[in-house]
């Protein structure tokens, strides 16, 4: 049977038992075209998915999955959610009462086009990487498009369902200029082919990474600091937990009982949308079926919401906010869609060190005091221009002290990917920052 049929089918056999159960499919779609010495290398096509359900029996919640479709194996999947669930010694678990939401096609013919030119996408990518005389060595150059189809049904009234794709470039070389290298690592993503351009894009990963050649030592100090887009996005993801309501109810969130209080500085906004129009990761609805609303999280600089999914919400007495993620293999849990701070009126450069990259986030930031001391490469600034280029150094503080610090915001929005998840950020220019040097 289809997916569809699947959901339908389970939800059936639910009520006909008087049980509580809540059915997400999902069904993903990869491509990939690799060039190496501007030729095709490899090109990697998978189609993969499934249907999860999670059920509450007497207060108690389970979960199951199957990626077969057979009647035999669905009953299986129910029996065995229902069976998870008698395990649990929690009894306070719920469905949320939702209502229907129209299907939201967000792809349409914007991934459409023949292979071939996907894969001369990849190929001109490296081509143009190669011109620079500076790159000695390209370790891989791709076009890449996901695309996934998610749909969420529940005995409480939740149908609901959206398709979802985007298209990106990604590339890494090593550059040398004299005595120095440096590897580089870049990508771009877009809602639509079309916007995708190779050559466009090669010279802005050679150019990024470029500029660090000759880099010399920086010298211990704190400076003024201007955090570019690519550098402060992976801040920012990487400190998202702080919002996230499961851990403000676990009092693993310095934001905890804070909502209401001036957390940063008045240059600051915070918003995720799941609604944005050409927002990489879209959704109408979660995954619970509630559907996906703009929430402004930090409005200039006050803290005025979490991200919540229902269970959360009524921990903390408040509105869902519809954040509920889970995959059909996976247990319900809280995640940001397009999560982004709020363009400003721009930066202009002073004196100072720019950040370029930052390294180590996952071992260098602690979320539940929201400290961080990471690796950085970077750019000093003299008399308002860029001087030369710095490595050798790491930055450390606290997050929402540097929230509180940003002095300036930048007027371009740039954006990062991942794991279905869009990071928005400008510039931001901090007042003074650690910097551990030679």
């Amino acid at each position: 049977m289809t997916q569809e049929e699947g959901r339908r089918y389970v939800l059936a056999r639910a009520k006909e038992r008087g049980i509580a159960a809540e059915v997400l499919t999902e069904m993903g779609r990869e491509l990939t075209a690799r060039s190496h010495q501007r030729k095709l290398e490899q090109i990697t096509q998978a189609v993969r998915g499934g249907i999860g359900v999670r059920v509450v029996v007497d207060g108690r919640v389970g979960y199951a999955y199957s990626e077969e479709l057979s009647s035999a194996a669905l009953d299986w999947m129910l029996q065995e959610a229902t069976d998870n669930s008698s395990l649990q010694a929690e009894a306070s678990g719920f469905l949320p009462k939702s209502t229907a939401v129209t299907r939201k096609d967000m792809v349409g013919d914007s991934l459409r086009g023949s292979l071939e030119a996907k894969v001369q996408m990849a190929i001109g990518l490296e081509g143009t990487i190669r011109e620079d005389p500076r790159v000695k060595q390209v370790l891989f150059a791709s076009y890449a498009e996901r695309e996934w189809d998610v749909a969420v049904t529940s005995t409480e009234g939740a149908d609901g369902s959206y398709r979802r794709g985007i298209a990106g470039l990604m590339a890494s070389m090593v550059m040398a200029e004299g005595e120095s290298r440096k590897q580089g690592w870049d990508d771009e993503w877009a809602t639509s082919v079309a916007t995708l351009e190779p050559g466009r894009t090669a010279l802005e990963f050679t150019e990024r990474t470029g500029r660090l050649l000759g880099a010399k030592p920086l010298t211990t100090g704190r400076y003024r600091a201007y955090i570019e887009s690519k550098a402060f996005g992976s801040i920012l993801a990487a400190f998202t937990p702080l919002w996230n309501s499961k851990n403000v109810v676990e009092r693993k969130s310095p934001l905890a009982d804070r909502i209401g209080e001036t957390i940063a500085s008045s240059l600051v906004t915070i918003v995720d949308d799941p609604t944005l129009p050409e927002g990489l990761a879209g959704r109408p609805i979660d995954a619970e079926g509630t559907p996906g609303r703009r929430t402004v999280l930090v409005d200039r600089g006050v803290l005025r919401s979490y991200l919540t999914n229902s269970e959360t919400a009524r921990a903390l007495g408040v509105e869902n906010t519809g954040h509920a993620w889970r995959s059909y293999r996976g247990i319900v849990w809280v995640a940001p869609s397009n999560f982004f701070m709020a363009p400003g009126a721009g930066v202009t450069l002073s004196e100072g060190v720019i950040v370029a990259e930052v390294l180590g986030l996952h071992a260098g930031t602690n979320t539940v005091t929201g400290d961080f001391s990471v690796q950085a490469l970077g750019l000093k600034v003299e008399d308002g221009r860029v001087a030369y280029p710095v490595e050798n150094f790491a930055i450390a503080g606290n997050f929402l002290s540097l929230l509180k610090d940003i002095t300036a915001v930048g007027n371009e929005l740039k954006w990062e990917y991942g794991m279905r998840m869009a990071y928005g950020t400008p510039m931001v220019e901090v007042r003074e920052l650690s910097f551990a040097g030679a």
